[in-house]
């Protein structure tokens, strides 16, 4: 259990207001991290901070809009005054605004993909990479469709490909100074970002039909794995993606 523990750490997480981020954020708490939890709306954020909060862990809420280098940057600075220093970056939100054919999105729908999807955790790791001044752990939650393109998702897919590729360049860049920096690959997952998918009975079907577990996952079951790579448990780990798709890739 030594091993999972985070008591004294300070963690933020992106989109934390719901969904996945706010299960990595919930179990690291529970495991004794100081979780700053990073979203665009401050009311859904600082509610779901609050539950965190009254379960008695540590929680706070600061809101931010990860595709806005300019508003990253005042979060850090916010961060650096209240705290000083970092352990634990998890970039976890992400935006999929084109669901269709590739060839018919347009320069809006890219830039806006790819400020959110990969310049957005670029930012966090660049300011974040000076306040690990002992060693950190970074996890940057990509997807399944990094591997295997999703239907209609042909953009946010390659977004997600770029993430994992720059998750490989900045594990060797960082590792001189004790900063590990990893990937999560979750599958299709009960969120409000995947319910174009699970609301489609025609989608849903096809997509069950390619994951041998039969269903799909809950948020807290992606959780534990960014348990592990933050934890002194994964030490010895850096540079990997972590598959949690219920067997779809196998």
């Amino acid at each position: 259990m030594e091993d999972f523990n985070l008591t004294g750490k300070t963690a933020i997480i992106t989109g934390a207001s719901r969904g996945i981020g706010l299960a990595i954020a919930q179990k690291l708490a529970q495991y004794g991290a100081q979780c700053i939890m990073v979203s665009r709306k401050a009311e859904n954020l600082e509610a779901a901070a609050a539950g965190i909060r009254d379960q008695g862990l540590k929680a706070e809420a600061m809101a931010c809009h990860i595709g806005n280098p300019d508003q990253i940057k005042d979060l850090y600075e916010k961060i650096v005054k209240k705290y000083g220093s970092l352990d634990i970056l998890v970039n976890n939100a992400a935006t999929n605004p084109h669901f269709g054919d590739m060839l018919t999105a347009d320069a809006e729908i890219w830039n806006k993909t790819l400020d959110v999807n990969l310049k957005g955790p670029f930012f966090m790791i660049k300011y974040a990479v000076p306040l690990m001044k002992n060693k950190g752990a970074i996890v940057n939650v990509a997807s399944v469709n990094a591997l295997k393109p999703g239907i209609y998702q042909g953009i946010y897919s390659a977004t997600k490909a770029a993430l994992v590729n720059m998750t490989q360049t900045l594990a060797r860049e960082l590792a001189p100074k004790g900063i590990r920096v990893n990937a999560l690959l979750p599958g299709l997952t009960d969120t409000k970002f995947a319910s174009a998918l699970i609301s489609s009975e025609k989608i849903l079907n096809s997509a069950l039909s390619q994951i041998p577990l039969g269903r799909y996952a809950q948020p807290e079951e992606i959780a534990g794995a960014v348990l592990y790579l933050v934890s002194d448990a994964a030490s010895f780990t850096t540079g990997a993606s972590i598959v949690c798709d219920g067997g779809m890739l196998a």
